[in-house]
């Protein structure tokens, strides 16, 4: 059994790699909700969603996100109503794009949930439908909301990254809700029991961040250690999309591999490394964890499925 600790993008394609080499039903996905946010009065799970059309080969790839053949009907109408919005109001709001199809999953989500159902349970459901094998979990039940500081204050992730295409200079990340939080049942389970303990290339801040700080997960976590393999979202100073290496210079961390594993090395014994840094490769492990380097850029389903072939055999030696 192999357990993933996930984000969006980056862990949704090597997601796709991993299970066109290993079974579906031997592989759990933890993933963050930290991004999860409430707009037009729907519960939108934007990392759980982005995996699961991903990996149900319905994911818009030329937007990397939402679903393929999307129309925007919706959004074009409401955009009618942002005029006559007083000021404050958020009613009329279009800048987070929600397509007509994908309004659907964010309806279901929103309804079981007011129905009482738990989110790990909806997910499931969501998951099903989707035709999926994989066990998808989010990492908390309870509402977290990962917040940023910037200039004027502190605003929503989804505001820093969508609304402002993430621009902006960033201080401080605060996890909202963090102490109440406790893992989705499961969650420790699924980390106790694996064979192989899989960090996505996500974002380690923002995205990876919020799994970790869930109560009970970072211990659980670093009593995996010597199985856990983690993935650089970095490549040559830089992050392949998003603003994680931003992210972490501006947080005080090393925007490099370097960086990664420093971040990593209390929870992962290996760290996974392009090609385009392996001459960092000895300063990696002067941090106390193997270094592992193959090309790690997923241009597409080979390129993913070689990554998956790499982590898993660097686990087996």
């Amino acid at each position: 059994m192999i357990t993933v600790v996930a984000g969006g993008v980056g862990a949704a394609r090597f997601l796709s790699g991993l299970l066109s080499v290993v079974p579906a039903r031997d592989v759990t996905a933890i993933v963050n909700t930290g991004d999860d946010v409430v707009l037009h009065g729907l519960h939108i799970s934007p990392d759980l969603d982005t995996i699961t059309y991903t990996l149900a080969k319905a994911i818009n790839a030329e937007l990397g996100w939402g679903l393929a053949g999307e129309t925007w009907s919706a959004m074009d109408a409401l955009s009618r109503y942002s005029p006559s919005a007083p000021r404050h109001s958020t009613a009329g709001g279009t800048w987070f794009r929600l397509g007509d199809r994908d309004l659907a999953t964010h309806l279901y989500r929103t309804h079981r949930l007011r129905e009482g159902a738990s989110l790990s349970l909806v997910t499931e459901e969501i998951a099903r439908a989707w035709g999926l094998d994989i066990r998808l979990m989010p990492m908390s039940d309870d509402p977290v909301e990962t917040r940023v500081t910037v200039d004027e204050g502190e605003i929503g992730f989804q505001e820093y990254f969508v609304g402002r295409q993430h621009s902006v200079a960033v201080s401080a990340v605060r996890l909202a809700g963090i102490e109440q939080a406790r893992p989705a049942p499961g969650v420790i389970e699924s980390l106790a029991g694996a064979e192989l303990v899989i960090i996505c290339p996500s974002n380690p801040i923002v995205s990876i961040g919020p799994v970790r700080a869930v109560a009970g997960i970072e211990a659980a976590l670093a009593s995996r250690r010597e199985s856990a393999i983690a993935i650089s979202p970095i490549i040559a100073g830089a992050a392949v999309k998003g603003p994680a290496d931003r992210l972490m210079a501006e947080l005080g961390h090393e925007p490099s591999v370097v960086g990664v594993a420093r971040l990593y090395a209390p929870v992962a014994k290996t760290l996974v490394i392009d090609e385009a840094d392996q001459d960092l490769a000895g300063s990696v492990e002067a941090e106390g964890v193997r270094c592992i380097v193959t090309p790690t850029l997923m241009h597409g389903p080979p390129e993913a499925a070689a990554l998956a072939r790499a982590v898993l055999a660097a686990a087996r030696s």
